[in-house]
């Protein structure tokens, strides 16, 4: 502004020129020509227009070019009481929107109220402290989705970090309608890249429970479930229609895989880049509402698994600076043995203001009750260049975690907070005391004991007291999203001895049952994989072309949905056995025991057993079984003399307090309750 300004045009063919500027003539060629010049000064901030004409005889031929000129930017305090993101004000028809952006020079709002055109009115002022930027618009419609963007330093566009939807220009054409009814067109020729959404008096989700009474977090069995390899129709809507088969099975919890918008629509979701927005290939915010509701009313409570560690793709807060000096980023990640993506930095300040609210926003305004926190030993800022430093304590990554879980407390007493750490037994431990719970990395055991193989088929450590832990708050599972299906190594690579084969189907679905009595049968929260129930027996690879390890080429690729197995019995028997399991760690007799109840095992041989022993010995459960593909005998000390039931028969067994004797054929095993829970 104030400065000359040189405007050139080029004709195609010698013509009488002209060039205006804002309807000024600035210059005039003299005759005929092929080129022009001219010199003008801009006075002001604002729209400018410059047109260059040519005329050859009756035949007048115009290119305008319309440009923003952006004055200083303007400097004034934050608004009384509004937030980074998107503040909704009295009336309806206002907004007020903060850009945290420190260091940057200008920023503006463009967006479908300005015809994505940058003018005066769309320029934010900046703070003092020249850390956030705010602008609040006025005039809006009630009820009206507005797409926008921030233009930052004139070519940066973000959308807003903490928009609750986000249009995709690359991947919304590809929901269906049936899915997302309704959803908005991405502005397409207006701007580029991702755009957030705002909308004042959005339709408000009428909940039916207010307040939801959580499972004690030591008695969940949570359910992981993906939705895209869960329903064909991938969506809220008809997720809830699957509650009544959850219930049959007896699980208390639900634990879904990401589900903020993420990279694609075929995804895992950990590969997400937008913390504010459900992912629309699931369906609208308030069918996301709609279930979790009707989880609650089914007494089932909602666990989002998230990731705090890392972003892949087009996430705001990487693109408005870059890896290299930014406020919530490392340039590269310290944990060089193990690193996802863009690494976060949870020391920053910065980070931690917005993770607070992201923890915060789920659990108020989804009612969510509790999260699965992804990767959390990247959590760190210590450098090391190996697993096995990394995983050793570390008071800088205690402190973090200690920190959103108190955030996640402080916004909704006793929700879950659940970490894939696999970290030093010392640190887990004091996670563990400070209330967190924490995955048990024991599932190879469990699958080479489903096998049939003993020499590595010792799972004790899913049982907190072998670690030393005060409190049960170890998660027991033995399949995951991650690992390999165990009825799919069954079939493939199980044992066998003669006429008795894990490999064949029937076995191996009987080995299953088997494995599920020696996992749900101990004390402590557990997690069950989506159709583990059901023996899915597709590997975690299926169709890959390079393997089976971790690395394969289709580990994250949709997977057969397999329902139909709900009418085959031998498959019916295995879900039959989780349900009766479940049932008896819910059974009243029987709860405290499942939280709170004294293990003793043995569990290193082929014939393993487990006792689980409460005070006075009121509710009592022993569980025997023959890992081998060859008879085995074992002995079994019941804790108390007397009548003991099996909970899979109509028999009853009478212990006389001493050592007993039990010979069982492969595959066989029994639990034994004190207390008649099917009578």
């Amino acid at each position: 502004i104030g400065s000359p300004v040189t405007v050139s045009a080029d004709a195609s063919k010698a013509s009488a020129l002209k060039l205006y500027h804002n309807g000024a003539v600035i210059a005039t060629s003299n005759g005929n020509a092929s080129t022009l010049s001219g010199t003008t000064t801009i006075t002001a901030a604002g729209n400018q227009q410059l047109v260059a004409e040519a005329k050859e005889g009756s035949t007048t031929t115009y290119d305008t070019i319309n440009i923003f000129v952006a004055g200083a930017t303007p400097v004034a305090p934050l608004p009384a009481g509004v937030k980074d993101g998107i503040n909704y004000l009295a009336g309806n028809t206002s907004v007020t929107l903060v850009l945290r952006a420190p260091g940057k020079t200008s920023a503006s709002v463009i967006g479908d109220f300005n015809d994505w055109s940058q003018t005066t009115a769309s320029v934010m002022n900046r703070t003092p402290d020249g850390k956030f930027f705010w602008l609040t618009l006025t005039g809006l419609t009630a009820g009206t989705e507005y797409a926008y963007q921030y233009l930052v330093d004139g070519s940066i566009r973000i959308p807003d970090p903490y928009a609750e939807k986000i249009l995709d220009p690359f991947n919304d054409q590809y929901i269906p309608s049936a899915t997302y009814p309704g959803l908005k067109a991405y502005p397409a020729g207006k701007t580029t890249g991702m755009v957030g959404v705002l909308q004042t008096a959005q339709p408000a989700y009428n909940w039916s429970v207010n307040s939801f009474n959580r499972p004690d977090k030591k008695g969940l069995v949570i359910y992981e479930l993906l939705l895209r390899d869960f329903l064909a129709a991938h969506d809220w809507k008809t997720l809830k229609d699957t509650l009544s088969y959850l219930k049959r099975l007896g699980v208390n919890a639900i634990e879904l895989m990401p589900f903020n918008e993420f990279e694609g629509n075929i995804s895992w979701g950990y590969n997400g880049f937008q913390y504010f927005a459900p992912d629309k290939y699931y369906g609208p915010k308030n069918n996301l509402k709609e279930f979790i509701d009707a989880c609650h009313q089914n007494g089932i409570a909602v666990i989002m698994d998230i990731v705090l560690n890392h972003t892949y793709g087009p996430s705001p807060l990487k693109d408005l600076y870059g890896l290299a000096n930014n406020p919530w980023y490392n340039p590269t990640a310290p944990h060089a043995a193990i690193n996802f993506g863009d690494d976060f930095n949870h020391e920053s300040a910065d980070t931690k203001d917005f993770f607070t609210r992201v923890l915060q926003h789920w659990l108020t305004e989804y009612k969510i009750d509790g999260y699965r926190v992804d990767f959390s030993k990247g959590l760190t800022q210590k450098v090391t260049t190996s697993d096995g430093q990394m995983s050793a304590t570390d008071a800088g990554r205690i402190a973090i975690l200690k920190n959103y879980y108190n955030v996640a407390q402080a916004a909704s007493p006793n929700a879950y907070f659940i970490l894939e750490h696999f970290a030093d037994n010392t640190e887990e431990k004091e996670l563990a005391d400070a209330g967190m719970l924490l995955w048990a990395n024991v599932w190879t055991r469990y699958q080479e004991a489903s096998m049939g193989y003993i020499s590595n088929s010792n799972f004790q450590d899913v049982i907190h007291s072998v670690r030393t832990w005060s409190q049960p708050h170890l998660v027991g599972f033995m399949e995951s999203h991650d690992e390999e299906r165990i009825t799919y190594k069954n079939i493939k690579y199980g044992n066998g001895n003669g006429n008795y084969s894990v490999r064949d189907t029937a076995t191996a679905l009987k080995r299953m049952a088997l494995n599920a009595a020696f996992l749900l049968t101990i004390p402590g929260p557990k997690m069950i994989w989506q159709f583990g129930e059901l023996g899915y027996d597709y590997s975690r690879c299926y169709l890959a072309n390079n393997g089976e390890d971790g690395n394969c080429n289709t580990k994250t690729d949709p997977k057969p949905i397999p329902w139909n197995y709900q009418t085959e019995a031998r498959r019916r028997v295995v879900f039959d056995t989780y349900s009766q399991l479940n049932k008896l760690r819910f059974h009243p007799w029987y709860t405290g025991a499942f939280q709170s109840g004294t293990v003793t095992q043995s569990l290193n041989g082929a014939f393993k057993w487990l006792k689980v022993t409460t005070t006075n010995d009121t509710a009592d459960l022993v569980v025997i079984g023959n890992f081998d593909v060859v008879p085995q005998t074992g002995e079994v000390t019941f804790p108390v003399a007397g009548t003991w039931y099996d909970l899979f028969g109509n028999f009853i067994h009478t212990a006389t307090g001493g050592a007993q004797s039990f010979t069982l054929q492969p595959g066989e095993f029994h639990v034994y309750v004190n207390r008649n829970v099917n009578g």
